[in-house]
């Protein structure tokens, strides 16, 4: 090489080098990050998300059906205590009905077995909502401090029980006078 040849070389900067990489870089990468992704975000729930949601809402619907499931509980106590107590009134006004001088003797310690329970005319219900009912009576004479005549026996407690499975669900006591 000769001197002169050297002397019409003239070497580029470094910082000049650089420039141009650093527009050609530039470049390259507004091409990638303008190229649309492979994979769409999909926006939703995830599982867990999902489950715990559920699990709210379960404890929110038990919390409203709860008073439900009670009132029902409520309303068969209610509807076997009416009839325990109709079944009751019907033995006191038949016992009530019966001459005095026999009542005693006829109702004192009176019972009727479970499921065994009589209507009026003496026959037995036989529905289902009788199966685990039982009735007794007890009749005694009383005397009461305002009545004339001590010694004599003018009045008859007539008290009639009902049981549900020997659980007393009814009760009515009644004075008759002769």
């Amino acid at each position: 090489m000769k001197i002169e040849n050297l002397k019409a070389f003239t070497p580029t900067p470094i910082y000049i080098v650089a420039v141009k990489l650093k527009k050609a870089l530039k470049t390259a990468l507004a091409g990638f990050q303008n190229a649309q992704p492979k994979c769409k975000l999909v926006k939703g729930f995830t599982l867990v998300e999902a489950l715990i949601a559920l699990v709210i809402l379960s404890i929110a619907a038990a919390g409203l059906l709860l008073p439900f499931a009670s009132s029902a509980t409520v309303q068969q106590q209610g509807c076997s205590q009416t009839i325990a107590t109709k079944l009751a009134c019907d033995l006191a006004e038949q016992i009530i009905n019966t001459d005095f001088s026999l009542i005693v003797s006829t109702y004192n310690g009176y019972s009727e077995a479970k499921g065994q329970i009589k209507n009026a005319a003496g026959a037995v219900f036989t529905d289902p909502i009788y199966a685990d009912l039982s009735r007794q009576a007890t009749c005694e004479y009383v005397y009461v401090s305002q009545q004339t005549g001590v010694g004599t026996q003018n009045f008859i407690r007539i008290t009639v029980q009902v049981y549900q499975n020997g659980v007393k669900l009814a009760e009515v006591v009644r004075l008759k006078s002769k």
